[in-house]
């Protein structure tokens, strides 16, 4: 595509760029003044300028305008900026979904990435029916919502922002009159004008309940009406792919999940109250859509049986409705849908104290699980297919029975979470209890096995009501048994899984079956196991230990009886921020592989079927990137039909605020997935020479970066004074502490806050850091043949090309410019200088070392979105950096105003949004 080209295609993006800038630059005049927007324009100016050459006038002009600010100034200055970014996301947004759409109506083939895409590679490939009807039998995708402890933003500026998308879309979607496209330009300025008079922040620290409110909304965003809408165009497509495949049964493959309100790693605040709530919370959303939904149907549903037949268990549904009303008796599907409602109404009741928006119509009993709505339904479907009426069940009805069916009673998958040193504490204290005379935390592995073994042979509880615990033992054994609880309540898709943190053996494992024993989870005369547990494998030594650990524990019998009731399968989490934190990018990326490719190996010797749950978070030192290219990047015989992503902070706003842009997210996952089990199982494994070079690259930049960030006197401080750490951890964002203990040490602080802190900063020092050491002393030994060979590597290899576009992109955001004005926080000259030298020489050689590896000649090049993106906004993004280190210099010099923290508060928001994928 020409550069003209493309620039016309972008013409409505910069239009609607343009036209929020000006509506909030008018809102700015109107409520703060002509002074507060000219200031706005003259710092605007001025960070251009530092920007593009460090201009050392415009820094120190910058210094002077923006240290001269009255706090009240500062926060409008960030106001204005901030939301900047958040409209500029929405443009972005809503081109996205243009181009998308305009892509559907002209291409001639489908979009990479798409069920369409996908499915015909699979023809392509030659897949039988059969096969692919195994693929859905069997496959388990689920992105899994997770709570942010940097996550800043309300729902009601979220809700607002998306009045605002709204009405973009209005004006892509409708063919205005000149009156009515000046009542959508009347409606935007209304709507942006409620957004700048929203406040952004909360006053009070985030509570758990308030983080599972959060998360609810997004359901109500996208994924109660995407996800149904997700299947019908699935079902629908298949016969026109392929004739063979017309007809073909597709279950409920695709599911959500959630950590927010079981994750308990670190987080004292998720108790079993918690848990109850969070499940009560996320029920009573799912219920209250049904009721909804159902309603509407039976508006819908007119049909007159004397006109036209019914099926007899249609008829025997109607005769068991409570309406006696006589306007309906010759309305079945009415009288049913109203017996439904009943029903419903009264589940609604029983299980949440959830009063029906509307009355009943009589008394009826609750539906024992959502598999007896879901039934109903179908019944009320054969009836329309049975009697000619099967177009009319391919609206509101099919897209209702498909919600039931993925989202239950219980709406998403709770998962538990717990760190593996709780429970070894846990049950050092139950064995201590049980008087059996045993020191658990001073017995070896080998012997912690043998005892758990040994406990796991037995009905015989280990815990006694009768003696009294501590807080934290009390604590886990709550928490379990209100988990026992909810699998009775809602079902066992309710809380299906139990995560280990921090797990490097055995034992981790069997202590988590213990203490599921205790509850009920697990009853050993059956054989039964109600939930799957999950060790995560966190930090490098922890992936280099994978392999061994599972084929362990796979070898031993009791354990594999277990897994005979879990369907012969076992789900492994790897953790890609601890790994990062603990070894640096380049390292904690090959490791994260080499586990995956051990692990393949061991599954298929015994016998199980491998899921793996990638804990990765939206930036690149977190695992994030482009999840697409991310899936097929995984080792041939990773991905086996299954696999569960975690999807955490502003990339969850990011990827399903919008509905049309959620539910791509979700298609191109199960895409993802559908090609790397059908047509990349069998690929080859990469050439040795690869694997070769990855692991000696992964040995010079391991050491470079441990050298940096462990072994450097000094970098704990520089890190905590050149980054707004200090003020993540105090300010009221999230409700989990930042560091797992009460210390400053690196090794005890959150991964999350780590990389967030960095990006703030825009140095991002976690996506890149030790690249450019590695690539420069692997040519040193190969000066011949070194920096061929990794050109190979780029050309051949999908995980080094997915490595290395994604560290293009955490280049192209980072700016050494603004970084070095943090670094200018450090009081102590001697280290600021020292430490920011070595982080410059390296940003410089890994964008050197890059750039020569690719062959591009600058960052972005095979990306000119994601740099158009970076022109559009950064120009706004970049004076928010230089308000927020004026605003940690007051802080930190002790200024007690409240609106220097709220500032501080604003800017982390803004800088956050508009680079959106930070944490």
């Amino acid at each position: 595509m020409s550069p003209a080209a493309a620039a016309d295609k972008d013409q409505p993006l910069r239009y609607d760029i343009r036209l929020l800038g000006r509506i909030l630059g008018e809102t700015i005049r109107s409520q703060e003044g002509e002074g507060v927007f000219g200031l706005v324009e003259h710092i605007r100016q001025c960070s251009i300028r530092f920007h593009r050459d460090e201009d050392e006038a415009a820094r120190r002009e910058l210094e002077s305008t923006l240290g001269g600010l009255e706090p009240e100034q500062t926060i409008r200055i960030i106001r204005a900026f901030g939301y900047f970014s958040h409209l500029a996301n929405l443009a972005e947004d809503q081109h996205h979904i243009r181009r998308t759409r305009a892509h559907a109506i002209a291409a001639s083939a489908p979009r990479e990435g798409s069920m369409a895409y996908a499915l015909g590679q699979a023809r392509d490939a030659g897949v039988s029916r059969q096969r692919l009807q195994a693929f859905f039998d069997t496959a388990l995708i689920s992105p899994v919502l997770t709570a942010h402890p940097t996550e800043v933003r309300r729902k009601s500026s979220i809700d607002r922002e998306m009045e605002v998308a709204q009405l973009l879309a209005e004006r892509d979607r409708m063919l205005f009159t000149p009156d009515e496209l000046a009542a959508n330009r009347k409606a935007l300025r209304r709507a942006v004008l409620t957004l700048w008079q929203t406040s952004v922040l909360r006053k009070t620290r985030l509570r758990v309940v308030d983080e599972v409110a959060n998360g609810l909304s997004f359901y109500d965003y996208t994924f109660l009406r995407e996800l149904p809408r997700f299947y019908a165009e699935l079902e629908d497509r298949l016969g026109t792919v392929d004739p063979s495949w017309e007809g073909m049964s597709v279950p409920s493959f695709l599911t959500m999940g959630s950590w927010i309100g079981g994750d308990r790693d670190g987080n004292p605040f998720v108790t079993a109250d918690i848990l109850r709530e969070a499940l009560r919370m996320q029920s009573k959303l799912a219920l209250g859509f049904y009721l909804d939904e159902l309603h509407a149907l039976g508006g819908e549903l007119s049909i007159d049986g004397r006109n036209h037949g019914i099926s007899p268990a249609l008829r025997a549904l109607a005769e068991r409705s409570p309406d006696r009303s006589p306007h309906r008796q010759d309305e079945p599907y009415r009288l049913a849908i109203s017996g439904m409602y009943a029903r419903l109404a009264a589940t609604a009741w029983a299980l949440d104290r959830l009063e029906a928006p509307r009355h009943a119509v009589g008394d009826a009993p609750p539906y024992a699980g959502a598999a007896e709505l879901g039934a109903d339904l179908e019944t009320i479907v054969d009836s329309l297919a049975a009697n000619g009426s099967l177009p009319v069940a391919r609206g509101r009805l099919r897209a209702l029975r498909r919600a039931v069916d993925v989202f239950g009673f219980h709406l998403a998958a709770i998962d538990l979470r717990q760190n593996a040193d709780v429970h070894e504490r846990v049950l050092a204290e139950l064995f201590a209890g049980a008087g059996t005379g045993v020191r658990y935390r001073g017995l070896d592995e080998d012997a912690r096995v043998a005892l758990l073994l040994d406990e796991l042979a037995t009905a015989r509880p280990l815990s006694s009501p009768f003696l009294a615990y501590s807080d934290e033992t009390r604590s886990e054994l709550a928490i379990l048994a209100e988990a026992e609880a909810a699998h009775r309540r809602y079902g066992a898709a309710a809380v299906p899984n139990y995560v280990i943190s921090k797990a490097d053996g055995v034992s981790d494992v069997l202590e988590v079956a213990v203490l599921l024993k205790e509850s009920g989870l697990l009853r050993p005369g059956a054989g039964a196991l109600d939930v799957d547990i999950v060790p995560l494998f966190e930090t490098i030594d922890d992936l280099r230990r994978s392999g061994p650990v599972m084929d362990r524990l796979l070898a031993i019998p009791a354990y594999m009886r277990l897994l005979e009731r879990r369907g012969r399968a076992q789900e492994v989490m790897l953790g890609y921020s601890d790994s990062n934190k603990d070894g640096g990018f380049l390292t904690s990326n090959w490791e994260l592989y080499k586990a995956q490719r051990v692990l393949v190996e061991v599954f298929r010797r015994h016998g199980v079927r491998l899921r793996l749950f990638h804990g990765r978070g939206g930036s690149v030192g977190r695992g994030g990137g482009p999840s697409y290219q991310a899936i097929l990047a995984q080792p041939p015989g990773a991905v086996q039909g299954s696999i569960r992503v975690t999807e955490q902070g502003e990339v969850i706003a990011a990827k399903y605020s919008n509905a049309e842009v959620g539910r791509r997210n979700l298609e191109i996952l199960a895409a993802a997935t559908l090609e790397a089990t059908l047509l990349q199982a069998d690929l080859p494994a990469p050439r040795p020479a690869f694997t070769q070079a990855m692991e000696e690259l992964s040995g010079h930049a391991y050491r470079a970066y441990r050298s940096l960030v462990y072994e450097t006197e000094g970098f704990e401080r520089f890190f905590w004074e050149s980054t707004v750490i200090g003020e993540i951890a105090n300010l009221n964002i999230g409700s989990r502490p930042a560091s797992r203990r009460n210390s400053r040490r690196i090794e005890d602080l959150r991964a999350i806050p780590w990389v967030f802190s960095w990006s703030q900063c825009r140095l991002m020092l976690p996506g890149w850091y030790g690249f450019g050491s590695a690539v420069r002393e692997w040519i040193a030994t190969r000066p011949k043949d070194g920096l061929d060979l990794l050109r190979a590597m780029h050309r051949e290899w999908p995980f080094f090309r997915m490595l290395l576009s994604n560290m293009d992109m955490v280049l192209a955001k980072s700016d050494i410019a603004i970084a070095s004005r943090y670094a200018e926080l450090v009081s102590d000259v001697e280290l600021r200088e020292a430490v920011f030298a070595q982080l410059r020489a390296e940003w410089q050689g890994s964008i050197d070392a890059l750039l020569a590896i690719t062959g591009q000649r600058t960052l972005l090049g095979p990306n000119p979105l994601l740099a158009r993106s970076i022109r559009n906004r950064f120009p706004y993004l970049d004076p928010l950096n230089h308000v927020q280190i004026a605003l940690l210099r007051r802080h930190r010099a002790g200024a007690t105003d409240a609106t220097v923290q709220q500032g501080i508060h604003l800017s982390i928001n803004g800088i956050a949004a508009g680079l959106r994928n930070s944490g």
